[in-house]
């Protein structure tokens, strides 16, 4: 029956090698069911809601992934995507949290009908290379100034902005001994490095009376503060559909880039180098994002994660149903989750970030016209506190250099027509 549903001789494996990948790639990934919850919470939300629907959207997403587009990629809501709804767009912009689900069911009904249409392709290829990876690096970069600051390694200063806080402080102490035992678990490619390294200085900090304990597993809380709590009042302001693109943009980019990597280590690109079954598995991830929406939280996407149950040999669909169900599995671990506290979500955002700058080394540093508006890019999104800002900036810079250089035929349409649409937003709407 498995061998029919997700054709496992075709591709060389079998059912023990996929369920075992499966297991792999979750504990890879999982530290999201921990991390999500506490920062949409910043947002306003209820983090038992949350944890609910991150332990939802990622499960039927995934689900969706391997048995309609037989590809073994977990899906789940997105490290960066989620800190741009609750810093970026919810306290940033002051948007209601119910506006900003709203937001994020649009962009993800937006991606389905482009998934169906052909012009997907001209999207993803219109952006040059150098922005794609500046995108990544950008919300890498977001994420560590994140973590730094909700663990007080980083602080205000009215001088300088910014200053160095107390390191001597328990639970400073307590990060920077997760984030070491994280980076090294992950240097020696132990599976679930991440998350044992949170669950590890979680009990940690309740041995030393930092934490106090609420128990490991329980029934699930109740998803109804969260579910079906979109506000569409505010659909059509100018701020909301900024919001919209900010959010299609970073996940058509990311989940294209996860799909190419991950599918490629799997053997499942055709002679072309192209992707097989592409609009099925840009189908599955978008359609995640919608369910995510509805039930509560932000931004499904494809999880580069997946590499690691790849590498354990996992080819098929199978492998992500393994890491559904092992999702469905997780709902019941609830008390857990509400024990993990910012000294190990903190160290984890800090470490994903740093994995996700590693995409400016296949930037071209000898050309100036690519590499400056990739640093730009990047480094405008931590520093304005906005994803969408550090787009903008990076695509403006881009068009400016290429068309004041007199490299006229490098510059796309897709490009020029994005970087004329953000100078407008910055010179006419950002002043009112």
């Amino acid at each position: 029956m498995f061998n029919k549903l997700f054709d496992l001789k075709a591709r060389g494996t079998n059912v023990r090698t996929e369920v075992i990948a499966g297991f792999t790639t979750f504990l890879a990934m999982s530290y999201i069911i921990f991390v999500n919850p506490d920062i949409l919470a910043q947002a306003g939300m209820d983090p038992g809601a949350v944890f609910v629907a991150t332990c939802l959207s990622a499960a039927i997403g995934t689900l969706i992934m391997g048995f309609y587009a037989n590809y073994p990629i977990a899906i789940a809501p997105g490290m960066g995507l989620n800190a741009f709804f609750t810093y970026g767009v919810v306290i940033g912009m002051g948007v209601p949290w119910q506006s900003a689900l709203m937001a994020v069911f649009m962009s993800g009904a937006i991606f389905v009908i482009l998934s169906v249409l052909p012009v997907r392709e001209w999207i993803i290829n219109a952006i040059p290379m150098e922005l794609k990876l500046s995108i990544a690096a950008g919300i890498g970069f977001f994420l560590i100034i994140i973590g730094l600051t909700s663990v007080g390694i980083v602080v205000d200063n009215p001088a300088t902005l910014v200053g160095l806080g107390d390191l001597s402080a328990p639970v400073t102490l307590l990060a920077v001994i997760c984030f070491i035992v994280i980076a090294i678990l992950e240097t020696l490619k132990v599976p679930g490095g991440i998350l044992i390294g949170m669950v590890g200085i979680t009990i940690a900090g309740v041995v030393l009376g930092v934490t106090e304990t609420h128990g490991i597993m329980d029934l699930p809380p109740s998803v109804a503060p969260t579910f079906l709590q979109l506000d569409w009042t505010k659909a059509f302001e100018i701020t909301l559909v900024t919001v919209v693109i900010s959010f299609l943009f970073v996940d058509m980019f990311d989940t294209a880039g996860t799909l190419v990597s991950v599918a490629s280590k799997a053997g499942l690109l055709d002679e072309k180098g192209h992707v097989t079954n592409l609009r099925k598995a840009l189908m599955a991830d978008s359609t995640a994002t919608m369910i995510g929406a509805v039930i509560g939280t932000s931004s499904a996407t494809s999880y580069v994660e997946s590499v690691a149950g790849v590498k354990a040999g996992g080819r098929t669909g199978l492998t992500a149903v393994t890491v559904g169900v092992l999702f469905l599995a997780a709902l019941f671990f609830a008390p857990l989750a509400g024990d993990i506290q910012a000294y190990a979500t903190g160290p984890a955002l800090v470490f994903v970030g740093c994995v996700m700058v590693g995409g400016l080394a296949k930037v071209d540093w000898e050309d100036l016209t690519c590499f400056v508006p990739a640093v730009i890019t990047a480094v405008a999104m931590p520093l304005t506190y906005s994803i969408a800002t550090g787009l903008g900036l990076g695509f403006i810079t881009y068009a400016a250099l290429k068309l004041g250089s007199g490299r006229f035929k490098e510059l796309t349409p897709g490009v020029a027509v994005l970087a004329a649409l953000f100078l407008l937003k910055f010179i006419f709407l950002d002043s009112v």
